[in-house]
């Protein structure tokens, strides 16, 4: 009798910036579209209490019935509460307001902070993964959830708005993650940067640009997400906007990502 071979755990990813506004949830909605277009099984943990990216997958509110809420608190496996989106190989953990009470609920818990942890490595070892990424749109801020998602992941990748203030939230996220290191999750690291809301008619676009290249080099994405309306409407429709318009620019800039993000993590396993 031979051995089955062991489950291959995804690759999970925080989608994080404790600044708001910054394209978090567009593009983790986007990110996982687009991963999901070239072939990749992704599933998306919705941890922001008020549920954008489940609300952008076209998830109503009052079929939230399993979220992540019931996973961190009161144990559910990730493979009941995972539902599948209009997407072929997206799926999404919702989330609801609930949220919003699990930093009381887990003041006394054991392992608070390495719930989804424990939840993601649950669903490995049973043999029920089929995810080849995980992509967890956190909160703006700081909090347990937060703390969660990066406790979770390999890696964090980092939307940046092409703005003045953009740094100023980085320096703070850049504190967290080096916080996280030291207390909750050593090997996690900068999977890279995203470049949001670019816009080239705007020479201050141009400028945070190339101060991000000239201060984190190569962990910048060559592939940089326009400021485009079309990726601003599809969330009211309940769509990503691949689905939505497949040939804007917005659409064809997270395809580029997505083939990069695939690729640099090729290029680690190879290495």
């Amino acid at each position: 009798m031979t051995k089955s071979s062991p489950k291959k755990a995804p690759r999970v990813l925080a989608v994080s910036n404790q600044k708001g506004g910054v394209g978090k949830t567009t593009t983790a909605i986007n990110l996982g579209t687009a991963l999901a277009a070239i072939g990749e099984k992704v599933l998306i943990v919705d941890m922001d209490p008020q549920g954008n990216a489940s609300t952008g997958l076209g998830v109503p509110r009052e079929t939230r019935r399993i979220t992540i809420y019931d996973v961190i608190v009161d144990g559910r496996s990730v493979h009941d509460a995972a539902v599948k989106t209009a997407v072929p190989g997206l799926d999404i953990i919702p989330a609801d307001a609930d949220m919003s009470g699990v930093e009381i609920e887990l003041s006394q818990a054991d392992r608070r902070s390495y719930r989804l942890r424990d939840a993601l490595a649950a669903q490995t070892q049973n043999g029920q993964t089929g995810y080849d990424y995980v992509l967890i749109d956190c909160p703006p801020s700081l909090n347990l959830l937060t703390l969660n998602a990066m406790a979770a992941a390999d890696g964090v990748l980092v939307p940046l708005q092409c703005e003045f203030f953009a740094l100023e939230g980085l320096t703070q996220l850049m504190k967290t993650i080096d916080m996280v290191r030291q207390s909750l999750n050593p090997t996690l690291e900068i999977q890279g940067l995203v470049l949001t809301m670019f816009d080239r008619r705007n020479a201050l676009s141009g400028q945070v640009a190339a101060d991000v290249r000239a201060h984190f080099g190569d962990k910048v994405y060559e592939a940089v997400i326009p400021r485009n309306v079309r990726v601003s409407e599809a969330p009211s429709f309940g769509k990503p906007v691949l689905i939505y318009d497949l040939k804007c620019t917005g659409s064809q800039a997270y395809l580029r990502l997505a083939k990069e993000v695939v690729g640099r993590e090729r290029r680690r396993l190879a290495a």
